[in-house]
């Protein structure tokens, strides 16, 4: 499938949201039917092999493609959020480093049974993505597979995460 539609339609933004940091931006994607379309394709080809029951999306940029292929799949969604954002008083929380701070996510584990595919738009250095396996564990429920669209390579994510990882766009530097 042709990865260079996805990358050409990947913005890069110097110094943001602070200076030394290239944001990755996947709007223009999504702006872009044919690509939105390509890269929900070449999701769908990734995750057949797994066996899984539901989808997980990390807050707020996980959402977008979480909910895309949970349709595409027919599969529920849960969603993985940051702090105070879970309604009423049943949620698990879990705290974690970020390569510019300190963030925290919570879950409902009343809907966080089962096997899942975690889904984000961006894996570098996997601290989100480690901290929202790790809360889906906690409330009793098993990552299968870790996906993104894109993965920033030389940080090494990854390895911070114990299931499986796969990605559509990867930089490599």
């Amino acid at each position: 499938m042709n990865v260079s539609l996805l990358e050409k339609c990947i913005g890069k933004i110097p110094d943001y949201p602070k200076k030394g940091i290239l944001f990755y931006d996947f709007l223009p994607l999504i702006y872009n039917s044919d690509a939105l379309s390509l890269a929900t394709d070449m999701f769908e080809n990734k995750l057949n092999k797994y066996n899984f029951d539901k989808f997980a999306a990390i807050d707020a940029r996980g959402f977008l493609f979480g909910g895309i292929l949970c349709e595409r799949f027919k599969k529920g969604i849960t969603l993985i959020r940051k702090k105070g954002k879970i309604p009423g008083e049943k949620k698990i929380k879990i705290n974690y480093e970020l390569e510019y701070g300190t963030d925290s996510l919570e879950i409902n584990p009343d809907l966080s049974k089962g096997k899942f595919i975690l889904v984000d738009d961006l894996l570098a250095t996997g601290g989100t993505a480690s901290a929202a396996e790790k809360l889906i564990c906690k409330a009793g429920g098993e990552v299968v597979c870790f996906i993104s669209l894109i993965e920033l390579c030389f940080l090494k994510g990854r390895d911070a995460i114990s299931a499986p990882c796969e990605s559509l766009i990867k930089y490599e530097t």
